[in-house]
């Protein structure tokens, strides 16, 4: 299926790395041209490379997106190299705040630091976009949040509700903006296997429980009905999804990625 995403423009936050470079370059192989933005642009530079390697064109935008000014000026960046265009913004940057910490372990800044950077993040880089989508009666917006912000899940309090907010935003934002012919979804990956996933989240049970790294890493896809957990490339095709107008009737929903945990 041709999803027809060639000469798009797409905006990604979070695209240095681990499913932000793989969402990055699937993007890429779509014929999307990118502006690409995050806190280290030369950790970015060479996601960027293979982009323009597949023969679309990469701009690379140095912005912490926790600032509103910061956004501002990279959107306004993007508009300038794109031809005032932005038609896609998909917001992967984020943080998975403290693991293994209960609620009344979690410190009030270790809180207001993940629900600024997964909900403040997302808030400020859709705020700077919609304006131009809104006149150009066109845009998809995709929010990558996670599942934990559909069913909570002990010992990650504070990421889990800065996930129920961001999908709070994406409904609110999805009932505004739909007139203006504007997609916005949420897009929830289970645990995806990764450097994160394994050194972090598996570490933290194989720790706890007093097990190995790959018992741990065992029991997480027990958890899901396909016994598995996601890759970073099912997460892109996601994105791709929700991006294209195959999804044109398709706003506001929640999409877990997740082999089955969320929803069942």
């Amino acid at each position: 299926m041709d999803l027809k995403l060639k000469g798009r423009i797409a905006l990604v936050t979070g695209p240095a790395k681990g499913m932000g470079a793989t969402v990055t370059k699937a993007f890429a192989e779509e014929g999307c041209d990118l502006v690409l933005i995050g806190r280290d642009v030369g950790a970015i530079e060479p996601v960027a490379e293979e982009a323009r390697a597949l023969g679309v064109k990469a701009a690379v935008v140095a912005c912490d997106i926790t600032d509103p000014g910061q956004c501002k000026n990279a959107v306004s960046a993007a508009r300038s190299a794109f031809g005032g265009r932005i038609d896609i913004l998909v917001n992967i940057a984020g943080g998975s705040g403290p693991i293994g910490k209960t609620g009344a372990q979690t410190t009030p800044e270790e809180f207001d630091d993940i629900v600024t950077l997964n909900m403040n993040g997302c808030f400020h880089t859709m705020h700077e976009v919609l304006p131009t989508m809104i006149e150009q009666r066109y845009g998809k917006i995709v929010n990558v949040g996670g599942t934990f912000g559909m069913r909570g899940r002990a010992g990650r309090m504070a990421y889990s509700a800065s996930k129920w907010g961001l999908r709070g935003i994406t409904k609110s934002f999805a009932l505004e903006v739909g007139q203006h012919n504007i997609n916005v979804n949420y897009l929830a990956p289970g645990m995806v296997d990764g450097p994160r996933f394994r050194d972090k989240v598996c570490a933290d049970m194989a720790k706890r429980l007093n097990i190995s790294l790959e018992e741990a890493m065992t029991r997480h896809a027990a958890d899901y009905a396909l016994r598995r957990v996601s890759l970073d490339a099912d997460v892109a095709n996601a994105c791709l999804f929700l991006a294209s107008d195959v999804s044109r009737q398709i706003t506001g929903v929640d999409l877990p990625v997740d082999g089955g945990w969320a929803m069942l």
